[in-house]
């Protein structure tokens, strides 16, 4: 999907993901560093980077949409909270070697090469011991219609994302079905996948 088709949802005064941060990152606050450097790829309108940042982590959210991105600097804004967010496609978005200490992915989806390939620099992006959190939509979530892409090349199973995160520790992967409640396009019993992975 094109940055303009990100614009035009993110372009209304709702928030199409909710305000609340996903629940598999809630979940993993307390395995996350106290302080550092954050990512956040794929950050929509911020609501994952934000949590993030209430944690006191220093969080850079990059997205493809500059609608999303503004929104998000102006969420940072009013409550007090430090964000950089940076409109960039994922393909051309570069960053320094062992530089964050988190980088989270959540229901971002990917065409497989450009996918693949940033899984792989999420490793040369980590700190050692700096940790990757992922939670998607699973191949089989194209039959339910609670969210997620119509396009199947663009899911991936458990066992090809893990694949991709060659060399990381893997400390918890999951395939499951769950009731996942984010804004108006998120919402219903839906197949994910989640991993947690630490940089040795």
């Amino acid at each position: 999907m094109q940055s303009a088709f990100w614009d035009q949802r993110y372009a209304g005064d709702q928030l199409a993901y909710g305000d609340t941060p996903n629940d598999f990152l809630r979940r993993m606050a307390e395995r996350l560093p106290k302080s550092g450097r954050a990512l956040d790829i794929g950050a929509g309108e911020g609501r994952n980077a934000l949590f993030l940042a209430s944690l006191g982590l220093d969080v850079l959210a990059v997205d493809q949409s500059e609608v999303g991105m503004r929104k998000a600097q102006r969420l940072a804004d009013a409550r007090n909270l430090t964000l950089r967010a940076q409109a960039v496609n994922l393909q051309d978005f570069v960053a320094d070697a062992d530089w964050f200490g988190v980088v989270s992915s959540i229901f971002v989806h990917l065409p497989a090469p450009l996918r693949a390939a940033v899984h792989h620099r999420v490793g040369s992006w980590l700190k050692p011991g700096g940790v990757f959190v992922l939670e998607a939509y699973a191949p089989d979530q194209i039959e339910r219609g609670t969210g997620g892409p119509k396009d199947p090349s663009l899911l991936a199973s458990l066992d090809v994302i893990v694949g991709e995160l060659d060399g990381m520790m893997i400390e918890h992967r999951a395939a499951l079905v769950r009731n996942v409640s984010e804004g108006m396009f998120h919402t219903g019993e839906a197949s994910v996948i989640q991993v947690f992975a630490r940089k040795k």
